[in-house]
């Protein structure tokens, strides 16, 4: 067992399942990943109850809706003009791809590369945005990289030093694939624990009392210094 499997066992247990996304459909999943941008989750779900109850959450419903009402339902989320062109974009692709009724049949339009190339090159789609559709919502072996798993794996030693801001996103991901099972449901546990973990006690400003107590054989414990 590598180390990052041994991350992987020591967190699971520590947590157990995590049951993600939280999400009635695929397609409520890759309106998620462009919500929480820049935000913490409980806007999004908020923002994810409006357009619920406003019947929203399908591609016809967002591709057609006049952009002023839909800027209304996400204001939640924050950055709702610029979210509600990157969800329009979103449902035009789709929609062009003629899977409107089923987005999550994407996943047979094309090789898991070919697709992500696809998602990147739609406007305000970056790769996290990318891979957590890949991952959550078509079930695809992509890990997902955010600032919890630098911030994690920096601590931990098994990132460069310039893991905070220098180094590449893909460099990071294909670390983490190389090192484990092309396995979409262990993807999907371990970046969610990765997160349960963070913001349990991997937090930005290190110490105690998240430190103390933490499952994970981490060098930088009670020493390290306040970071990302």
């Amino acid at each position: 067992m590598n180390a990052y499997e041994q991350v992987y066992a020591h967190l699971l247990a520590q947590y157990g399942p995590q049951h993600w996304w939280p999400a009635d459909s695929p397609f409520e999943v890759m309106v998620g990943t462009i919500l929480t941008q820049n935000t913490a989750w409980t806007n999004v779900e908020r923002a994810i109850a409006a357009l619920r109850q406003r019947q929203a959450l399908s591609v016809a419903a967002l591709r057609d809706m006049d952009e002023s009402e839909l800027a209304a339902l996400i204001r939640p989320a924050g950055y709702f003009n610029q979210k509600t062109r990157r969800l329009k974009t979103l449902a035009t692709f789709l929609h062009a791809r003629g899977v409107a009724d089923a987005p999550e049949q994407l996943r047979n339009q094309g090789t898991l590369a070919e697709l992500r190339r696809d998602l990147l090159a739609l406007n305000g789609i970056g790769p996290e945005t990318a891979d957590s559709m890949l991952l959550y919502a078509l079930d695809l072996p992509i890990f997902v990289i955010d600032t919890y798993t630098r911030r994690l794996f920096y601590r931990l030693g098994l990132l460069q030093a310039d893991a905070p801001k220098n180094t590449a996103y893909d460099a990071i991901r294909q670390q983490f694939e190389a090192a484990l099972p092309q396995d979409a449901v262990l993807f999907n546990e371990y970046h969610a624990l990765i997160v349960a973990h963070a913001k349990v006690r991997c937090k930005k400003q290190p110490g105690v009392p998240g430190c103390s107590g933490c499952p994970l054989d981490c060098p930088a414990r009670l020493q390290c210094t306040p970071s990302f």
